[in-house]
């Protein structure tokens, strides 16, 4: 049966630190990877521009034995109005397993429904899962088992990011504070998915409009673009974030020497100064490599039976 992954509600908190564990393992003993996907075809397909995540699945891709097709919709008769539906049949019938970074999160679950292979989202505007996979590695790969002592806290727009990253403590255990400006904050779907999973897990997740609570004590401050890839800037929601601003002043509320993660890519100014982004480029850049090892360890998961 394939398994898709299209949230991270999709892993068990156990599969979740089996994926973050073997990213580990990959990043340290690069030679040891098994060619799991060799003479295996995984297409990725992007409506959206990439960076990171295009490069670093090709090369996870490429590491693990496979073959990877890139293809945009301007290349695809989807661009002339084939249903999605019809689409995702017909690349099933080509290729080995699907990397999808798109605009809509229904038309993902809708390509995944209709496809025979597994089905990765790369990015929605509801969720970047893979995104959160690499931010826990990072954070596990500096703190190891403390993580779960860490408090983390998210600053800005309550974007797909911040829902991600909610279910994501929830389902390894973090603690974890949302700090958004009123009208701004991240999808209730997302925060009930995050609640469920701090059952299980232990985690705490929280949302509050409250800024100076939320970064009090913070050992990690995570923030992200205030407008989204597609989303025009509105001069109401720039001037309602503008408090939310990673710099000088807002970490030295934390208390602490925190540190800074940024998904990337940055608007400097408008979220995050300069000055304070590049006093964190080693961390953020790390962040920014980890993408490879984290799907690497993904594709491993989805396309392997050994998940030991």
């Amino acid at each position: 049966m394939k398994k898709d992954f299209l949230c991270l509600t999709d892993i068990t908190p156990e599969e979740g630190w089996k994926i973050i564990k073997n990213s580990l393992n990959f990043k340290k003993n690069p030679s040891k990877i098994k060619k799991i996907l060799l003479e295996k075809n995984i297409g990725l397909l992007f409506f959206k521009p990439s960076t990171r995540t295009r490069v670093s699945f090709e090369v996870a891709i490429n590491k693990l034995g496979g073959n990877s097709i890139y293809m945009t919709t301007s290349q695809l008769q989807i661009s002339r109005g084939e249903e999605i539906k019809d689409t995702a049949r017909t690349l099933s019938g080509y290729l080995d397993g699907l990397v999808i970074r798109a605009f809509s999160h229904t038309l993902i679950e809708e390509f995944a429904y209709y496809s025979r292979v597994p089905v990765i989202n790369a990015l929605t505007d509801f969720s970047h899962p893979c995104q959160i996979l690499a931010d826990v590695l990072t954070l596990y790969e500096m703190f190891g088992e403390n993580i779960k002592k860490l408090k983390i806290a998210f600053v800005g727009d309550g974007n797909n990011v911040a829902n991600s990253l909610m279910v994501g403590a929830g389902l390894f255990g973090l603690k974890l504070v949302v700090a958004t400006p009123s009208g701004y904050e991240p999808n209730a779907m997302a925060y009930k998915k995050a609640l469920d999973l701090c059952k299980q897990t232990g985690g705490e997740v929280e949302i509050t409009n409250n800024l100076e609570e939320a970064i009090k004590d913070a050992d990690v401050i995570y923030t992200d673009v205030w407008f989204s890839m597609g989303e025009n800037a509105q001069e109401e929601k720039e001037m309602s974030l503008k408090p939310f601003q990673v710099n000088r002043e807002l970490i030295s509320k934390t208390g602490k020497s925190s540190i800074v993660l940024h998904c990337l890519p940055a608007k400097k100014g408008q979220e995050i100064t300069e000055e304070i982004f590049e006093e964190n480029s080693k961390i953020i850049f790390l962040q920014a490599e980890n993408r490879l090892w984290s799907q690497m360890a993904l594709l491993y998961f989805l396309f392997s039976n050994d998940n030991s």
